[in-house]
């Protein structure tokens, strides 16, 4: 038997040593996950649907392919699936094939505009750090299910900022992959984790994670610091936590800070027009043009651009107005790089991220600073 303590201590990556030398069973730890989502599932509502039977069958299954001699790279990790991701989708099925068992479906919005919280036939999800404010949205029932120790991995989409907006407000690790977040990212306790299932649903040599410093990057890693790109007025007690997470970066993940000022047209609506095929693309080919532009100049001067991930704190179930949650997340879904949001610190009692952006192809280098930062105790996670 696996007790709460324990499995709530154990990483993805850990989970799947113990499962493959046979000091866990993974039916054990599927049983703790479920357990976990019993006692808080109610109170939370992370999940739109649970699926005991068939993952107990499924840990079942690795145990025996344990017992027969393989070694599966996720063995035995509980996984929570957004509810808008089929469960035989492409990269559940390589998960599954990886060891990952699948436990339930996670909430998202219920028909909201690109304003978009969490929602279930229970009422709307919770912040694990605090009931009355939302964990943000669209991936919003994975983010409170890792936050809360349910699952220590669960898939997200990003369109806008809808891995990283729910990370960034339930204090753990949100990845969008390269691209405009058509391809499903990872929601995680660590970016070790985030790491190891991004090797998983890319291909199956994806770099690891090395603790002492981003692979294929000399060190130090250059960056550039920015509180609103240009695009938004940021709350100054999330710039204030955000800035003092990434100024302790320098140390942590030998960062150095290059002098530039990251300004970025509106993104709202090239956003826009890019879902609308009868929109007027002319204005929004021009911004993403500028925008383009400014950045591909950015990285050739540095390796990353670091930001808040969010300009405002989580808000209430109400949902947030007319401010805008993605306003530092959406312009790289646009240009297509890939962004991490880590914890950086609680502001008021609740959860701030820090936004790290890198060069197309390069979720290497972030996984690899966010590791750095977050496993030397840099940024509070």
């Amino acid at each position: 038997m696996v007790d709460q303590a324990t499995y709530l201590g154990l990483s993805a990556r850990r989970i799947a040593e113990l499962v493959n030398t046979r000091e866990l069973a993974a039916v054990d730890v599927v049983r703790a996950a479920l357990a976990r989502l019993a006692e808080v599932d109610g109170w939370l509502r992370a999940f739109r649907d649970h699926w005991p039977d068939q993952a107990l069958a499924e840990a079942v299954a690795v145990d025996r392919a344990i017992t027969a001699g393989r070694r599966l790279p996720l063995a035995g990790v509980p996984l929570g699936v957004k509810a808008w991701e089929w469960p035989d989708s492409p990269q559940i099925r390589r998960l599954r094939a990886a060891g990952c068992v699948p436990i339930g479906a996670t909430s998202v919005p219920r028909g909201t505009d690109w304003q978009t919280w969490g929602h279930t036939d229970r009422g709307p999800t919770s912040n694990p750090w605090r009931p009355d404010l939302s964990p943000g949205g669209s991936s919003a029932g994975s983010a409170a299910a890792v936050a809360a120790g349910i699952v220590p991995l669960a898939t997200g989409t990003d369109g806008a900022g809808s891995i990283r907006v729910p990370a960034a407000w339930c204090g753990v690790v949100g990845l969008k992959p390269t691209g405009r977040g058509r391809v499903p990212g990872p929601l995680a306790r660590s970016a070790a984790d985030a790491a190891a299932y991004l090797g998983r649903t890319l291909h199956a040599t994806w770099p690891p994670v090395d603790q002492s410093g981003p692979p294929g990057c000399a060190l130090p890693v250059a960056a550039a610091w920015s509180a609103d790109l240009g695009l938004c007025e940021a709350d100054a007690r999330i710039v204030a936590v955000a800035r003092s997470a990434a100024d302790r970066l320098t140390a942590g993940a030998g960062i150095v800070w290059g002098d530039l000022d990251v300004r970025l047209r509106d993104p709202g609506a090239a956003w826009r027009a890019l879902r609308d095929p009868a929109a007027d693309h002319t204005e929004a080919k021009a911004v993403r043009a500028r925008n383009d532009a400014v950045l591909s100049a950015v990285f050739d001067a540095v390796d990353l651009v670091v930001t808040p991930t969010t300009p405002r704190p989580p808000h209430g179930h109400d949902g947030p107005g007319e401010h805008l949650s993605v306003a530092l997340t959406w312009a790289v879904n646009l240009s297509g790089h890939p962004a991490v949001s880590v914890p950086a610190g609680l502001s008021d009692g609740v959860p701030v991220g820090l936004q790290l952006i890198a060069a197309p192809g390069r979720e290497d280098l972030l996984l690899a600073v966010a590791a750095a930062a977050t496993g030397s105790g840099v940024i509070a996670g």
